[in-house]
């Protein structure tokens, strides 16, 4: 697995912050993906969506395919994901993401995850054995301090170096302790979705 290390990371660095719209728990069917390009923290840039199923398998897949074959993909530096599970328990592999896409990944979360309340969580899903595989691979959490030293945020990030990671982080966090990209792309997400 290859490294990105930055030589110099530019105020107006191309990230793409992804998040999921709402949804029932324990129900079935699909939840908009909306990826916001943003030049740093400041400028955006453009948008993109996709679908993945409620505790399904196709997240990973889904959301690489909706990176690559997206007009902004060539411009692309980090990819930024609100936490590792989307609709629910799909999990999206962050090395997998990283080796399809070529772009550095960092899961971004506001609070710790909780592995133990999220092993007895996937008891209840088919395939939770490979669900929870999925999870422990994408590896250490981190804490960032983003804004200042009250406003923290956690990450795992893989082809990306830690250092480099936390700097993106604090660069884009420009109007709350999470990236604008991911802010934003919560909004958007949280906006078109009908339950």
């Amino acid at each position: 697995m290859a490294v990105k290390k930055f030589r110099v990371i530019k105020p107006e660095i191309r990230v793409l912050g992804v998040d999921d719209g709402v949804f029932t728990s324990r129900s079935k069917g699909l939840v908009p993906v909306v990826g916001v390009v943003f030049r740093g923290g400041y400028w955006l840039d453009g948008v993109m969506r996709t679908n993945v199923k409620i505790d399904g398998l196709d997240a990973t897949k889904k959301i690489s395919s909706m990176i690559i074959n997206s007009s902004h993909y060539k411009q692309l530096r980090v990819i930024m994901l609100n936490g590792i599970t989307f609709a629910g328990f799909n999990v999206v592999d962050i090395k997998k993401l990283n080796a399809k896409t070529k772009l550095p990944v960092i899961a971004v979360t506001r609070e710790k995850p909780n592995f133990k309340e999220i092993r007895e969580a996937l008891k209840n899903l088919p395939k939770s054995d490979e669900r929870w595989k999925t999870i422990k691979n994408a590896g250490k959490v981190y804490e960032v301090f983003t804004r200042n030293e009250k406003e923290k945020v956690y990450m795992q990030i893989c082809g990306i170096l830690e250092e480099d990671a936390k700097k993106i982080l604090q660069l884009t966090s420009t109007r709350s302790n999470i990236p604008e990209a991911l802010r934003v792309a919560h909004l958007i997400a949280s906006g078109i979705t009908t339950i």
